[in-house]
C-alpha cells in the first residue's frame, strides 16, 4: 500500500493530467523545453487562463520552469510520473492475474 506522501503524489499527478489542456502541454514539452509563449499559442484562451494550467503542472511536479530575461522556459522533469507509472502498473499486474485466473477457471468448467 502506497504510503500518505506517494498518494498525494499521485493525487497531484493524476488530477493534472485530467485535462487536455495540460495533457497537451505535456506532449509539447516530450520533445524538449519550450517557452511559456509557444506553449500556449495553440490554445484559445487568455494568458492568465494558460498560467493556471501551467500552475497545475508545476505543483504535480511534472513541469519546471527557469526565467530569462523576459522570457520563462518550461521543461519536463522526467521523474515525476514514476509514482504513477508504478502505481499503473501494480494494477495492471493485478488485473491481468485475476483475468488468467477467470480464463483458468472458465476453460476449466
Amino acid at each position: 500500500m502506497a504510503n500518505y506522501s506517494t498518494q498525494t503524489n499521485l493525487d497531484s499527478v493524476f488530477q493534472a493530467l485530467a485535462d487536455p489542456t495540460r495533457r497537451a502541454v505535456i506532449q509539447q514539452l516530450a520533445s524538449g523545453p519550450a517557452s511559456v509563449s509557444s506553449l500556449a499559442e495553440p490554445f484559445s484562451m487568455a494568458m492568465p487562463s494558460f498560467m493556471k494550467h501551467l500552475d497545475v503542472l508545476q505543483a504535480a511536479g511534472l513541469v519546471s520552469s527557469q526565467k530569462q530575461g523576459r522570457v520563462r522556459t518550461c521543461q519536463l522533469n522526467p521523474n515525476a510520473m514514476s509514482d504513477a507509472e508504478d502505481w499503473m502498473g501494480e494494477q495492471k499486474r493485478f488485473w491481468e492475474a485475476r483475468l488468467d485466473a477467470l480464463a483458468h477457471y472458465v476453460e476449466d468448467h
